[in-house]
């Protein structure tokens, strides 16, 4: 790992930043040694990387958010989420570049925050609350996904009442939780199964519904639709959340940084094709589907694209459809619940998260009180809305992970030599300043609710690193000269 430490005030001299230097990189050694991570092969390339992007990005979100994208709106006018959404993950996807190619290794968001910050100051205060917030907003998408399979298995099961719905969504959660409670070596396999099921659900909606489609129809929209209020603000507001909910993991590749060949050019084009592709295909999804169900029918839809092959090719297809949104939605649930529960095991392994989390299991050796957690907050989350769980995701992810790292590029550009950042963003800093004035669009226009409990979150995760940080004597809580040493919980 490269020194990012600098001399900060005149009187100091070289030997004194080279000193420090080297102490922190006998603590790096040190710490990556006590770990003994065998070394990781560089094996993603641009088409693998772009894969990975798409395959966390689709999921099983396009087809359950599109009601409640058309509701934040009242009509197709809320396509224009889409747009702004896609303008904000691309120059979102500039911050992640730079980032992701200056620093390519494991970890993502918690190694860019904390080594911006500063890894013995305000980083570990950063990658503590990124972890924090972490444990609550991955299992809200996790959720998600619960929630979206119970959705569509409504269509098949007519008579489910709202408590029923509720108990299969964390059913779904329970029983990924039980196949994931051993040791697991199918990870891959997993991930090309829900693609390849993702990927043919998109192309039969496109194919089968092109030839169908009234664009009339899907481009109805109501009398001043248009006209600008504070009501159009806020459901345009409303609209890009739904958008952001959908294209979310644009950035996945940047948790894998140490497996990416040439990431100075991977990462970075990774991201933007897999933005730029998911655009088009949601833009096409949405329009095929309300070109051939109404709008006004779509917007109340458990299960739009159910509704939509049944219009089509009548209801034995309609079933074969809903099946394959299912196994969809338990493949995203499956692969998020075991991919995010690796998240606070690392840092707590490092010693930047409580300690219970790095335990692992005894005898089929994965991390299972982290799998046990985040497992169990999923579970619970199933139980209310959708469009409460996206919000409340969102506004809860967005302050540190995302609005955190648009401050982090110009940090990093302080501490790191040009040789040392590969990628410099396009037009630095116009994206950095979109990204931020979007995502704080986003925020500011979710409802005060979700204002309220995004900032309550974060103050009561400060507040608990501040007195676990008093109580065992680590940053702010210690001298500089303690601060050099490996910092445990």
């Amino acid at each position: 790992m490269p020194c990012f430490i600098r001399a900060t005030s005149e009187d100091s001299t070289p030997s004194n930043s080279v000193l420090v230097c080297e102490a922190r990189k006998r603590t790096e050694d040190a710490r990556m040694e006590s770990r003994s991570d065998p070394n990781l092969t560089r094996s993603f390339g641009l088409l693998g990387a772009t894969a990975l992007n798409m395959s966390n990005m689709v999921g099983v979100g396009p087809f359950i958010s599109i009601s409640l994208l058309l509701a934040t709106m009242g009509g197709p006018q809320a396509m224009l989420g889409w747009i702004l959404g896609a303008i904000i993950a691309v120059c979102d996807g500039f911050v992640w570049s730079e980032l992701g190619a200056a620093l390519p290794g494991s970890g993502g968001s918690y190694r860019f925050l904390r080594e911006a910050y500063g890894p013995q100051s305000f980083g570990r205060l950063m990658a503590f609350l990124f972890i924090w917030q972490f444990v609550l907003s991955g299992p809200l998408e996790i959720a998600s996904g619960m929630i979206g399979f119970s959705s569509y298995a409504g269509y098949l099961w007519p008579a489910m009442t709202p408590l029923g719905s509720k108990l299969l969504a964390a059913s779904v959660g329970l029983v990924g939780l039980l196949l994931l409670y051993r040791q697991t070596t199918v990870l891959s396999k997993v991930t090309v199964t829900l693609w390849a099921g993702t990927v043919l659900t998109m192309a039969g909606v496109l194919i089968l519904g092109f030839w169908r489609c009234d664009l009339k129809q899907a481009f109805s929209v109501p009398p001043g639709a248009f006209k600008f209020s504070s009501g159009f603000l806020f459901g345009l507001g409303s609209a890009t959340l739904v958008a952001m909910y959908d294209y979310l993991g644009y950035y996945d590749i940047c948790y894998i940084g140490d497996e990416v060949r040439e990431p100075a050019r991977v990462i970075p084009y990774s991201i933007l094709i897999s933005i730029l592709a998911c655009a088009v295909g949601y833009a096409a999804i949405n329009i095929v589907l309300i070109g051939v169900v109404p709008w006004q029918q779509a917007l109340h839809s458990q299960f739009i694209v159910s509704d939509f092959m049944q219009r089509l090719y009548g209801r034995p297809a309609a079933i074969a459809a809903t099946v394959m949104i299912l196994w969809t939605a338990f493949g995203s649930v499956f692969a998020l619940l075991l991919g995010y529960s690796r998240i606070p095991y690392a840092a707590a392994l490092d010693g930047y998260f409580f300690r219970p989390f790095a335990r692992v299991h005894p005898t089929k050796n994965f991390p299972h009180v982290s799998l046990l957690t985040v497992g169990g907050v999923a579970i619970g989350a199933a139980f209310f809305q959708l469009d409460v769980v996206i919000n409340a995701l969102i506004t809860t992810r967005l302050l540190v992970q995302f609005i955190g790292q648009i401050f982090a590029v110009p940090l990093l550009r302080k501490r790191l030599d040009p040789a040392a950042r590969p990628y410099k963003m396009w037009l630095y800093p116009l994206p950095a300043v979109v990204a931020f004035l979007g995502w704080t669009f986003v925020f500011l226009t979710s409802g005060w609710r979700y204002v309220a409990f995004g900032l309550l979150t974060l103050a009561l995760g400060a507040a608990i690193f501040f007195l676990r940080a008093k109580l065992t004597r680590t940053w702010p809580f210690i001298s500089s000269e303690k601060g050099l040493s490996p910092l445990r919980p």
